[in-house]
């Protein structure tokens, strides 16, 4: 099934789920560039060379935001690197963090993470059938069990035996253990983005792209 020849109905409007959660001024004020430190400029620079990004002069408006509380700022950038280099596959997590994103209807996190998932080689129809989940036709035994953890763990806060057993065919133990970590860590990341409404950066429109 070709999706981008389809329509696609989100279930929702995204218009008005982007002005809830972007559409208005941010709730808290970042950090000026000028006042960055140097470990922090190290942290974002580490973090996006995990993801495959050059460094930049100018630190994105959200992370400066999490830097009001430095210590939170320093272990989400850990972990986020940790995670960019974890022990599951690059196209595996990406795919479970579109939906991810998706699910928690975040304008930042999905647009961000489809302009990843292009960078790494995903195709526009398959970030397409990540907004429709796993029950989408064309997935793999493994890509589907993906998606349907992503929401088991957001419904059910656990995964079934069914889609354990399939994980647990290809993944060994460590890759077992990293995904429910990583999905709790890009769940959080969704919530502070919408709560705190982060804006949408140049390129990224948010729930409306693909």
């Amino acid at each position: 099934m070709d999706v981008t020849n389809a329509e696609f109905d989100p279930g929702f409007d995204i218009a008005a789920r982007q002005a809830h959660v972007v559409g208005e001024r941010p709730r808290i004020d970042p950090v000026a560039q000028e006042d960055i430190d140097p470990a922090s400029r190290r942290l974002v620079d580490e973090i996006r060379a995990s993801a495959g990004a050059p460094p930049v002069e100018e630190v994105p408006e959200y992370m400066r935001t999490v830097l009001k509380h430095p210590e939170i700022f320093r272990c989400q950038m850990e972990m986020g690197t940790v995670l960019f280099q974890g022990r599951i596959p690059a196209d595996e997590r990406e795919l479970a963090i579109l939906r991810i994103g998706w699910l928690c209807r975040a304008p930042y996190e999905w647009g961000q993470h489809v302009n990843f998932a292009y960078r790494i080689g995903l195709d526009r129809n398959l970030i397409e059938r990540a907004r429709i989940g796993s029950s989408a036709p064309g997935w793999t035994a493994h890509q589907a069990a993906i998606l349907r953890g992503v929401e088991e763990l957001l419904e059910d806060k656990a995964l079934s035996n069914e889609t354990w057993d399939v994980l647990a065919r290809s993944w060994d133990e460590a890759q077992l253990i990293e995904f429910p970590m990583m999905v709790g860590q890009y769940v959080a990341t969704a919530f502070v983005q919408n709560t705190l409404r982060i804006r949408l950066e140049d390129g990224n429109p948010g729930l409306a792209h693909a």
